[in-house]
């Protein structure tokens, strides 16, 4: 279908729903690299304003990319959910941004909705917003999900302990892992990322990690960032596996690209459920997203990079995920060229995942060749925070020493946590204060000489 509208005497013509999608977009080098940006601040005014007028039931019938070329496609299309769509199926793009930022849209009715949303529908109207909108939509939805703690809950901001290491020195791990802890760090998960893919590497890891929660019995996760089908394996050979991770993309061609499917999915999820090991919820995957990666494999059918993001939460949603973060500038500013680009990302994939029922969280970082800087960051930080985030990343120093890239450190969630008075996962601050870490307003508390922490090294390592 086509769709034209006339501004000031020139009459703007986009081709099909993709293409005005794409030129609605606000600018990023992703979307210029691929030859689907607007032209002119002229043109996106343009395609915005005819944006506004679509009919959010276009998205049901007008399909981005084929039904019978795509799996992404039809989970959205078999799984949309007619009647939570009703209420709002009337309306047009610019109506709902509307209604999304009326009082009328209440944080329980946004949770009745989410089944009803499709991505692109989600994707649309976060083109027509501003910041400040994206902020204030987004603070209006929880979503709270459990394995062993409970995430999501009003006023409360997780954090993922991330202690990479360049050798997967389990000394090096273990030395951050409880520098972390001391700082109240690592209630959404303690998340390592291997420099190897062998699975017996992978499994040392996991033990680590298994020993170190139950000998100080942590009330906390551990996720070992390797291969979803890497994690059955394991699982098949009873390592202790907490959650299982993977890395998806808003097409089937871009899963591809990853070696995953949504059959693999669904056996990783069934897999991660059969051990049983979370205590007061079975959220049991972890899953990372990011601006950029569907284009990045040429797996992208035209779409803008936004839109695909959208795309990649769908392909989450049937599996209860405990976390889903988008790692927003870390792919590179070939997609979010400065700190402009990816602060804006942040928003939308904040704002996009929480309208379709997503616990989201966001890995708030940058490359060293992007034209950004840790200022930057805590921008999208402070600004995340405020939109209620579900958790952040939490690094030594903010250096990622195995990845080299820069995110948020051990400090920085001290810092949005004294700003905005936002607590702890419940059951995790009470560890911390059982453990002479925190006192009970969750403030840290100087660790005596004798501290099990500090002892806690040697003992794991020998």
């Amino acid at each position: 279908m086509t769709y034209r509208t006339t501004v000031s005497s020139t009459t703007w013509v986009f081709q099909d729903l993709k293409e005005l999608l794409a030129k609605a977009t606000p600018t990023r080098s992703g979307d210029l690299l691929a030859g689907i940006a607007a032209g002119s601040a002229e043109e996106m005014a343009a395609a915005r304003i005819c944006l506004a007028d679509v009919p959010l039931s276009a998205f049901l019938t007008e399909l981005l990319v084929p039904y019978e070329q795509d799996e992404i496609t039809r989970l959205i299309v078999d799984t949309h959910d007619q009647a939570a769509f009703s209420p709002i199926s009337h309306l047009c793009v610019g109506d709902f941004r509307h209604w999304l930022l009326s009082d009328q849209a209440t944080t329980d009715r946004l949770v009745r909705l989410a089944p009803g949303l499709t991505p692109e529908m989600v994707a649309a109207v976060s083109k027509l917003m501003r910041n400040q909108d994206l902020i204030k939509v987004g603070c209006k939805v929880r979503v709270t999900t459990g394995f062993r703690n409970t995430i999501g809950e009003s006023g409360i901001l997780a954090t993922r302990l991330q202690p990479n290491h360049p050798t997967d020195d389990p000394r090096g791990i273990l030395a951050s892992t409880l520098e972390g802890l001391s700082y109240g760090c690592g209630d959404a998960v303690i998340g390592i990322t291997p420099a190897s893919d062998s699975p017996a590497a992978v499994a040392d890891v996991i033990r680590l990690m298994d020993e170190l929660i139950n000998r100080f019995e942590i009330p906390t996760q551990s996720c070992v960032l390797t291969h979803a089908t890497t994690s059955i394996k394991l699982i098949e050979n009873n390592v202790p596996v907490d959650l299982v991770f993977q890395s998806v993309a808003g097409t089937q061609a871009a899963n591809a690209a990853f070696g995953i499917s949504l059959s693999t999915l669904r056996e990783a999820h069934e897999a991660g459920l059969s051990l049983g090991r979370g205590t007061v919820g079975r959220n049991v995957m972890y899953f990372e997203t990011g601006q950029g990666s569907c284009l990045s494999a040429d797996a992208h059918h035209g779409l803008d990079q936004q839109t695909c993001e959208a795309r990649a939460y769908a392909a989450c949603r049937p599996f209860a995920p405990l976390l889903v973060n988008t790692v927003v500038g870390f792919i590179g500013p070939e997609y979010l060229y400065d700190g402009k680009q990816i602060i804006r990302a942040g928003l939308e994939d904040h704002f996009c995942g929480k309208l379709m029922g997503l616990p989201m969280g966001c890995d708030i970082c940058y490359t060293n060749h992007a034209e950004a800087d840790q200022d930057d960051m805590d921008v999208l930080l402070t600004l995340l925070g405020t939109a209620g985030i579900n958790f952040i990343i939490a690094v030594p120093g903010a250096d990622d020493i195995m990845l080299n890239y820069q995110s948020t450190s051990f400090h920085d969630q001290l810092y949005i946590r004294d700003l905005l008075k936002v607590k702890r996962a419940p059951e995790f601050a009470r560890w911390l204060e059982d453990m002479e870490i925190a006192d009970h307003d969750g403030r840290l508390r100087p660790l005596r000489g004798d501290h099990p922490l500090k002892q806690g090294l040697p003992r794991l390592t020998t």
